[in-house]
């Protein structure tokens, strides 16, 4: 996804009730603002990109109907990291109890939290290089792993906080979850098609 950033070195820099607002106001748009609260706007993801983001998000929301451990969010919503960026992955999990010690008011915003696991899928327009850059910066703030799936290269960049990065390049076999998602697998190949 081709994106823009906007400097804030010559503007005051947004609150994080003026950047929610701004995003509210824009919402045909995403936008993120990293930690140094440069704001950046990508396009909404082409239809092709949607489509299979939509078909991996859905696999993840019947995991969870079914085992219940917390809340999946789509790429519509906003995290606040602790570094200060506000991302917004293609799919992101965090654990009941975490979030559910949230208040409202929070979760209602860009909730001031990094999720516990994060998936972002990768557009041709898209760097591998930004995108693994953003997957350290989850793990740096508090993510337990992640994702990174390159339909186009056929990879999956698999981020663990515990072990170093490894590479998942079979879309035919299953990728596992970890941790509290080890119950969790898909077969990319059947959502990737």
């Amino acid at each position: 996804m081709e994106k823009f950033e906007i400097s804030t070195e010559a503007l005051k820099p947004l609150s994080d009730e003026e950047f929610f607002h701004f995003c509210r106001t824009n919402d045909h748009l995403r936008i993120e603002r990293d930690a140094q609260q440069k704001i950046i706007i990508m396009a909404p993801a082409g239809s092709f990109l949607g489509n299979r983001n939509f078909d991996i998000g859905t696999d993840f929301g019947i995991w969870n109907r079914k085992y219940r451990k917390g809340y999946c969010f789509d790429s519509s919503a906003g995290f606040k990291l602790p570094n200060g960026a506000t991302r917004s992955p293609d799919v992101a999990f965090i654990l009941k109890n975490r979030w559910e010690s949230l208040s409202v008011d929070e979760q209602e915003v860009f909730a001031p939290i990094c999720p516990d696991f994060v998936l972002e899928l990768r557009s041709k327009s898209n760097s591998v290089r930004d995108l693994q850059e953003k997957m350290d910066e989850y793990l740096a703030n508090g993510a337990a792993f992640g994702w990174l799936v390159d339909p186009y290269e056929r990879k999956v960049y698999v981020y663990d906080s515990q072990q170093p990065m490894t590479i998942h390049n079979n879309f035919a076999q299953p990728l596992r979850g970890r941790y509290f998602m080890d119950d969790f697998e898909i077969v990319l190949d059947e959502v990737l098609a």
